[in-house]
């Protein structure tokens, strides 16, 4: 057997619960994770895994053919600063006047061509969407163009993009666009984005700026030419030689043409007449659409596409995979749908206990603070409080921090950012309320809101959650120690050792180190431990039993038994022993 027990003990095990099985019979997991744990085995239950190709798929970083592709770049910044105009420039269109009040409306894909290179552009109708997306698990953005207008500067939803694309980690060029408009500042924006910690390169910082005029067409070569340079740094590739999928960033019900998914290829290539799955979504492909409306057959890595032959409107954010066949598809979409029904459809709040459990199990490294106060001095003073609870083992970040009531966009922020690899997000409000529809929000997709009014508070409780967070320390603690009498035979190969507690006691489901001559001969767990003629718990100090071992028989008499045990204890942040 794998983990050496015996049917005899198993079944024995399952008797004193009252469970009648014989061996060729199942139990749940529940029952035999109880009897795992009499027989001293710790045990961990399975993730539910999701039948996707996408998840046997090898990762471009290690993918030997993986080659470079182009960037996949979204345009983010204040209303009204400029990001439409400036798209519009970059791919030679009027967009921009045909919006209703010259507002972006719904998401837009478009594949432009710079020296030979092709670059994708995501236009967003802020980062509202585009927090959406990544709320949903889609990470379809290479690069980040924060769009900053240099008559007006940094404003309110500037900070806003800018925290969105802190949170998905992805390479920042700021825009600073309308340089030729009347009151236009630029050294005033860069200082602006240095307060913001958004330090750019003629300030002695990393972060690529090119001035624009989105409206002459002034500086559109030189951001085109950042946005390569940065691609090139961060080697951005994929291979295009593999079945092809994506992330949905618009959908909708066309009257003529049925249901309409817009898909960025983020690997692989996507062909007419492949089956393909969007979450429980499944179809044939058509026909699709590039960005300029012509009708294509193929798409590779960053090509935008509009798909036709869907059963159904899949969500933006939702991930595209090419499978081999309908039926495929057919079994796949029923798995997800059988999943999601276990699941109960919306998951349990990522309470401070549940976020302990993660970081203790490896799930997260990062716990992600969206905070928002009563008034600007008060944030001063929870990032005083914040800011020292980082350790080695959980980052405690502030992504982003702002005056006023709690509202949907922090919701749909910290939704995005918990669902981050290894990371977990919390909105704390201090001294400030929330917004009926970011409550509603909050609880209809499972995001903590903590509230506090008195700053020491705050301090108590997240030290206290980021010390439950940290992983305990383990040593080994000697439980007792036995001399062995006498050895019997058991069996026809096996044999026990007859002994007498001589410090602490003997306990089953311990480990035995069996010490000959000054030497450990072998550390292994007890497997059965007897007092007299009966199965005990224990043998105390003093008294006689008898004992086998996991995997060794080989006794002799005067052999030294050690019996030990794993003891955790909880750790403590250095500001709580100090105070």
């Amino acid at each position: 057997m794998i983990l050496k027990v015996s049917t005899v003990d198993t079944i024995k095990a399952l008797i004193r619960m009252g469970v009648m099985r014989t061996v060729t019979q199942t139990v749940d997991f529940q029952t035999a994770a109880q009897v795992a744990t009499i027989l001293g085995i710790q045990v961990r239950k399975p993730k539910e895994r999701e039948a996707s190709p996408a998840g046997a798929r090898i990762s471009e970083k290690t993918d030997n053919n993986a080659t470079s592709r182009p960037p996949i770049v979204t345009i983010l910044g204040h209303v009204d600063h400029g990001k439409t105009t400036l798209l519009d420039a970059i791919r030679g269109t009027t967009v921009a006047a045909g919006e209703a009040g010259g507002i972006t409306q719904k998401i837009g894909a478009y594949q432009v061509e710079s020296d030979g290179r092709k670059i994708t552009f995501i236009d967003t109708p802020g980062h509202q969407a585009f927090a959406q997306m990544r709320a949903r698990g889609a990470q379809a953005t290479d690069i980040a163009v924060l769009v900053v207008a240099a008559d007006d500067g940094v404003q309110p939803q500037t900070k806003e993009a800018l925290d969105h694309a802190r949170a998905a980690k992805v390479p920042i060029i700021v825009a600073i666009n309308k340089v030729d408009s009347a009151g236009a500042d630029v050294n005033r924006v860069k200082q602006q984005l240095a307060e913001i910690d958004l330090i750019v390169e003629s300030y002695g910082g990393d972060v690529v700026s090119v001035e624009v005029s989105a409206l002459k067409g002034d500086g559109i070569p030189g951001l085109l030419e950042a946005i390569l340079l940065v691609a090139d740094v961060e080697e951005i590739k994929a291979n295009a030689d593999k079945p092809g999928s994506g992330i949905v960033i618009e959908s909708n019900l066309d009257k003529s043409r049925g249901p309409v998914a817009t898909v960025i290829v983020r690997s692989g290539t996507v062909r007419a007449g492949d089956n393909i799955v969007i979450d429980t979504v499944r179809g044939r492909i058509r026909d699709m659409i590039d960005g300029f409306g012509n009708s294509v057959t193929e798409a590779g890595p960053a090509t935008p596409i509009q798909v036709m032959g869907l059963d159904g409107v899949p969500q933006p954010g939702d991930k595209m995979d090419v499978v081999e066949n309908d039926r495929t598809a057919r079994d796949l979409v029923e798995a997800r749908k059988k999943l999601k029904d276990q699941r109960g459809g919306v998951r349990p709040p990522p309470t401070i206990d549940s976020i302990k459990h993660r970081v203790r199990t490896g799930d997260v490294k990062e716990l992600n603070l969206i905070v928002k106060t009563g008034t600007q001095g008060s944030i001063d003073a929870v990032r005083r409080v914040v800011e020292p609870l980082s350790n080695d083992e959980v980052q405690v970040r502030i992504i982003h921090a702002s005056t006023g009531f709690v509202n949907e966009m922090d919701i749909n922020l910290a939704q995005s950012s918990a669902s981050a690899e290894s990371s977990a997000s919390i909105v704390v409000a201090f001294e400030t309320d929330v917004q009926p529809g970011a409550l509603n929000q909050a609880n209809a997709h499972g995001v903590e809101i903590r509230r506090y009014n008195v700053i020491y508070r705050l301090a108590e409780d997240l030290m206290s959650a980021i010390s439950g967070m940290l992983t305990p320390e383990t040593r080994q603690a000697v439980l007792g120690r036995a001399v062995v009498q006498a050895v019997f035979t058991v069996g026809r190969r096996g044999s026990a050792a007859g002994f007498r507690v001589t410090e602490g006691k003997i306990t089953r489901g311990a480990n035995v180190r069996v010490v000959r001559a000054g030497k450990v001969v072998v550390d292994a767990p007890i497997s059965s431990l007897r007092h007299l003629k009966n199965d005990v718990r224990e043998v105390a100090l003093g008294f006689e039993g008898g004992l086998t071992m996991t995997g060794f028989s080989a006794y002799e008499e005067g052999d030294i038994l050690e019996a030990w045990e794993t003891q955790t204890t909880a750790r403590r942040l250095p500001q709580e022993q100090r105070a």
